[in-house]
């Protein structure tokens, strides 16, 4: 059974919660489980992102909250097995960095939460540690409107590599 088979043939509570590990968001995981069934990846990948960008900030900071800070392990909401492991992958490329990257990048987000109330939030994968750090220095000259929706779309950008994570598992 392909992924997306069992992704559409599951329970409504079983497919909001393996979609939660997609996207931290609870309202928009139960609006995509309610979407099923996918005719197709496109459809699924299509309906996540309008799903997305149809949700308002609470639902937003919700899903931010789901993941860890850059450079470290552990997300403020919690996560799954799953999604700890995801994480890690994501930033794998703070294994390599250097002590100052990581005091820096912990300092960046820091300053990045003090400015804007939430976690820097940004697709890390296949990206170094300075290529982070240099993201959030640019990122901290936002408005705080303008950055939440760059954080938005960083956000959509995971959710997508999560799904196709999601439907690769499932094969």
């Amino acid at each position: 059974m392909s992924g997306l088979a069992r992704l559409n043939a599951l329970p409504a509570a079983d497919a909001e919660a393996e979609l939660l590990t997609c996207c931290g968001s609870r309202a928009w995981s139960r609006r995509m489980a309610a979407l099923r069934p996918f005719a197709g990846e496109d459809t699924l990948f299509d309906g996540a992102d309008e799903v997305w960008w149809a949700l308002g900030e609470q639902d937003w900071l919700e899903a931010f909250r789901s993941h860890p800070r850059i450079g470290e392990r552990k997300a403020e909401a919690g996560q799954t097995q799953r999604e700890q492991g995801w994480s890690r992958g994501e930033q794998a490329g703070m294994d390599a960095a250097a002590e100052a990257t990581r005091r820096a990048l912990a300092d960046g987000n820091r300053a990045y939460e003090e400015r804007f109330g939430h976690i820097y939030l940004v697709c890390a994968t296949g990206r170094s540690a300075d290529e982070l750090l240099s993201i959030l220095t640019d990122r901290l000259r936002n408005e705080p409107d303008a950055e939440l929706r760059v954080a938005a779309g960083e956000q959509a950008k995971i959710t997508r590599l999560r799904l196709r994570k999601l439907l690769d598992a499932g094969k």
